[in-house]
């Protein structure tokens, strides 16, 4: 009847859904936020909704300036104005109205948390259910015997004499203990006077009154004075607590047996000891084994967070300033033999490495490479043993001598931060690991990848008790743990920092647990999910997507992939171009209606009457830079061979090793080459090869340009330096006696002092949000009146500021003014890579992760072939680009390529790994299945190849 009441009740919920889906849309009318025009809207509920356009286009404005702005203003609104005061306030976007707009929850592209204390397990609430569980069934085993350690009830104890002295005539006994102070004299008075009227000492009874008399006195006073043991032979000086025969099935017996183990229990602080003529058991119900208290488990006793489980030494960050490893040992693959411990070389600590070999060599492979010893081998390296020195003792000796200004320097040399050699990273106090369930400890389960963690728990034998105590925890685990497998995070391990992931991997987490742990009735708003994901792994993001969907939510995606297109309930196109040229819905409606739109830029790319044409001709160059033995994370001594002058491509599944073969080893290996500083200590061979040919380098990623509101993307490229002085030039200017820095609105002068240059003031409330109005002196204009009086052709500075670069470029179109040349030629390489709807005095604060990429490369492209040759890294470039993007930013490539310099570019966007030169995919699969190199060659090389990326771009080749 119940399971017909709850199928009942399913099926009402699917009708509800379906009906809301056919009927209730989130209307939006009059956005007019950023760069939106006044657009009207509808977006259906419970549907996954493709927010698409290229880049500028106001996609993010009107998913996350508007949609989700709301919703969250909504809630907080809500609140109590005493709640609210503690709560930052959120603006009301720019828009007529919103109907049926549901809670709204923003999974964003970015790393989620800074916090040393962040972690993989603490995001997904992996590992709250996980202490959880071990302290509801965790079993503690004693680290000597092996043997579990368990806590003796008066039950237990009973129930065992019962099966095992069945019939025979036992005592029941327990140690005496002595308070402090206390004499063996006056404790014997005591439990005479509590009813007890005999001893036992070595299987004989003696009454307590005999043993009371000066002799016996003295003579214990000493023993009082000793630490008692408590062992099961120690059988001397024993209290009587009672006697009897047991008898199966005796109520009597049974009720009489309890009651003296519990009083045992009571008078030795948790002994109870059971004699007989041929054998005695000590029973206790303190948790101890082998001579070692045990604590019983809590929450808090797996929790690093608390002072009560973290470990002591590093108060659970898992990492402590010492001797770095990484520092002693950055070429793994030597042996001992052939320096890989650098403290040891030079004419005088040589004699360390010495004096090691010849007391090691019988018990240590000193021939054998460190990345290939055994964690047996590495400790004896690290710690010695009674007469070898190990590299710790080195250190102590030299710590030791610190007096001496060279063994200063040695140690200062070596030291960073390292892993805490007390809890070996794992951040939780030793003891910890004592605890275990299906023989492994939380922080075996810690540190094993998503993968191998899932099917522990999929191959979990429990007992009858166990399972029903866990099976909540179990299931909302493996719930959390298949969400992240299905985001293709296999590879991660739960105590991964949180600061360590890129914005994909944060967002696909952020994602994981939320469906985890879904609402019903919420609108979810992500931004670009398939960032860093390998398109092997779209297909089971967009099922999770769907998913969500289907538990009753709204799904707003946005995303440039075409896969995820294709899979949308409804797709919304912004445009039809970027900046003032965009922020108009150019279509709206499902992807057949999509396909047979012709306004659709995007439905352009779909359909392949426009598409990124595959390379023809790839540059073949015999000129070589080469990194043997790079390890690290997954690596495993992998060669590294990049083409220059070059587009050369890596690529591979997420977690497969890209970022650290090339971010981590590759880069700082140059670095290190250039005599720059270092991020890391790269762990390879010296780089080698062409090396006379690459002069500089250069990484472009997608860190901000800035947090000020005083940056823009003129200043930036160096282009507002000649507005500048144009304006210096003018003749109104030369008879003011105004120079350059007149103009500039950071510095006193002629900019408007009442809002400094910013063009508006902030005024704040106190149980409102802080409202931002325009400058009632200069009107947003940044400028004096004084200032604003000089023009070129009839424009101002604050009117050359507020154009769009492509106004801009046909503005300053006089190939006279030599001013207007510099000026020209740097604001048209903004136009080359894409970004001609960018206002000249736009804020960088409020450019995305893809648009400060771009206008990094402009600044370099715009020098042409006047640099020194220079290698360029870029990692995933295409994150926030559309097709057409795309296609401009493989022309800008061609062109850097085409000056003389070489490209590496990271990539999972098979549109830039088509037009590559060079193919480098590693794999074949993440975590410790990958950390190879599967392929090197060109792209058509690669579609007869069997890898991860070869069968999908094979399709994208001969599409």
């Amino acid at each position: 009847m119940q399971l017909n009441l709850l199928n009942v009740k399913k099926n009402l919920y699917l009708c509800n859904v379906k009906k809301i889906k056919e009927n209730k849309y989130i209307t939006l009318k009059g956005v007019r936020v950023n760069n939106l025009k006044g657009i009207d809207i509808q977006i259906p509920q419970n549907s996954l909704t493709v927010i698409t356009g290229v880049s500028g286009s106001g996609k993010s404005s009107l998913a996350f300036d508007t949609l989700f702005a709301e919703g969250q203003r909504r809630y907080i609104e809500s609140l109590s104005s005493y709640a609210r005061q503690f709560i930052g306030r959120m603006k009301k976007p720019q828009v007529d109205t919103i109907e049926n707009i549901p809670p709204a929850i923003a999974v964003e592209q970015r790393t989620m948390n800074h916090n040393p204390r962040s972690t993989v397990g603490t995001t997904t609430e992996i590992y709250e259910y996980l202490k959880l569980l071990f302290t509801k069934i965790g079993r503690t085993f004693s680290p000597i015997s092996g043997q579990e350690v368990k806590r003796d009830s008066v039950s237990n104890v009973v129930d065992a004499v019962l099966d095992r002295f069945d019939e025979k005539k036992i005592y029941i006994l327990c140690p005496i203990v002595l308070t402090e102070g206390e004499t063996f004299e006056e404790k014997l008075n005591i439990l005479l006077q509590s009813g007890y009227t005999r001893l036992f000492k070595n299987g004989e009874i003696l009454p307590i009154d005999t043993q009371i008399d000066s002799n016996h006195a003295e003579k214990n006073n000493n023993l009082a004075k000793e630490k008692i043991n408590h062992s099961k032979e120690n059988n001397n000086h024993l209290l009587l607590i009672d006697r009897l025969t047991i008898k199966q099935n005796n109520e009597e017996i049974y009720l009489r047996l309890s009651e003296s183990v519990h009083t045992a229990f009571n008078e030795s602080n948790g002994d109870c000891i059971i004699w007989s003529e041929d054998k005695q058991e000590h029973f206790s119900n303190r948790f101890e084994r082998d001579g070692i208290t045990f604590v019983k488990p809590t929450e808090n006793f797996f929790s690093f967070n608390n002072s009560y489980g973290a470990c002591q030494t590093c108060n659970g960050l898992g990492q402590v300033e010492g001797i770095s490893e990484d520092l002693v040992i950055t070429k793994p693959y030597l042996s001992v033999y052939e320096d890989v411990v650098n403290c040891w070389k030079g004419v005088v600590m040589s004699k360390f490495k010495e004096d090691f070999i010849r007391k090691a060599h019988r018990k240590f492979p000193i021939h054998r490479p460190y990345n290939e010893l055994t964690e047996k081998e590495r400790h004896l390296l690290w710690y010695g043993s009674d007469n070898i020195i190990g590299i710790y003792q080195f250190f102590e000796m030299l710590r030791k001598e610190s007096y001496k200004i060279q063994f200063r320097v040695l140690l200062s040399r070596y030291t960073g931060k390292t892993h805490c050699p007390e809890c070996g990273g794992s951040r939780l106090r030793k003891d910890v690991q004592y605890v275990k369930i299906g023989g492994k400890s939380i922080v075996d389960l810690l540190l094993m990848p998503i993968d191998e963690l899932n099917d522990y728990f999929d191959n979990l034998h429990l007992t009858d008790y166990e399972f029903q105590a866990s099976e909540r925890i179990i299931k909302e685990i493996k719930s959390r743990l298949h969400y992240l497998l299905e985001v293709g995070l296999s590879y991660i391990t739960l105590n991964r920092q949180s600061s360590t992931l890129s914005g994909g991997e944060s967002q696909r987490i952020v994602l994981a647990t939320s469906i985890g742990s879904p609402l019903v009735g919420s609108m979810y708003i992500l931004d670009e999910p398939t960032i860093g994901l390998h398109t092997t792994d779209t297909n089971r993001l967009i099922n999770v997507l769907k998913a969500l969907r289907d538990e009753g939510n709204t799904v707003v995606v946005v995303e440039h992939d075409e896969d995820v297109i294709r899979s949308a309930d409804y797709v919304i196109d912004i445009g039809p171009k970027a900046g003032i040229n965009g922020g108009e819905v150019v279509f709206a409606g499902g992807v057949k209606q999509l396909l047979k739109d012709n306004n659709s830029l995007t439905a352009k790319y779909l359909r392949k009457e426009l598409e990124i044409p595959v390379q023809k001709t790839h540059i073949q160059s015999k000129e070589y830079l080469i990194i043997e033995n790079a390890y690290g994370n997954n690596l495993q001594n992998v060669t590294f061979r990049l083409p220059l002058n070059e587009k050369v491509v890596v690529c591979g599944v997420s977690g497969s090793g890209k970022s650290t073969l090339v971010n981590k080893i590759f880069i700082n290996a140059l670095r290190m080459h250039f005599d720059i500083s270092l991020d890391y200590q790269p762990k390879c061979s010296e780089i080698k090869g062409s090396l006379s040919l690459i002069k500089d380098l250069q990484v472009v990623d997608q860190n901000p340009l800035g947090k000020s509101s005083r940056s823009n993307p003129v200043l930036y490229i160096g282009a507002f330096d000649n507005i500048r002085e144009l304006f210096a030039s003018l003749p109104m200017a030369k008879a003011r006696g105004n120079k350059v820095g007149y103009f500039s609105f950071n510095v006193e002068g002629g900019r408007c002092e009442t809002c400094k240059g910013e063009g508006k003031v902030d005024i704040h409330m106190q149980f409102m949000a802080d409202v931002t109005l325009e400058c009632d002196e200069c009107h947003g204009k940044r400028y004096k009146e004084e200032a604003l009086e000089i023009k070129y052709k009839d424009k101002n500075i604050a009117d050359v500021l507020a154009m769009t670069v492509d106004e801009a470029v046909d503005f300053f179109n006089d190939k006279t003014n030599p001013y207007c040349i510099k000026i020209n030629h740097s604001l048209s390489v903004l136009q080359r890579t894409g970004l001609g709807y960018l206002q000249l005095g736009q804020s960088l604060s409020t450019v995305s992760g893809g648009e400060a990429q771009r206008i990094k490369l402009a600044t370099y492209l715009q020098k042409e072939n006047k640099t020194k040759p220079t290698l360029f890294v870029f990692d995933e470039p295409t994150t926030g680009l559309h097709f057409d993007d795309i296609n401009k930013l493989n022309q800008c490539f061609d062109d850097l390529i085409r000056y003389g310099h070489s490209v590496l570019i990271i990539e999972h966007h098979l549109d830039i790994i088509k037009t590559a030169d060079w193919l480098i995919e590693l794999g074949p699969k993440g975590g410790k299945l990958g950390g190879k190199i599967i392929f090197e060659g060109t792209p058509e090389e690669l579609t007869k190849t069997d890898t991860p990326t070869s069968k999908f771009l094979k399709e994208k080749m001969t599409c």
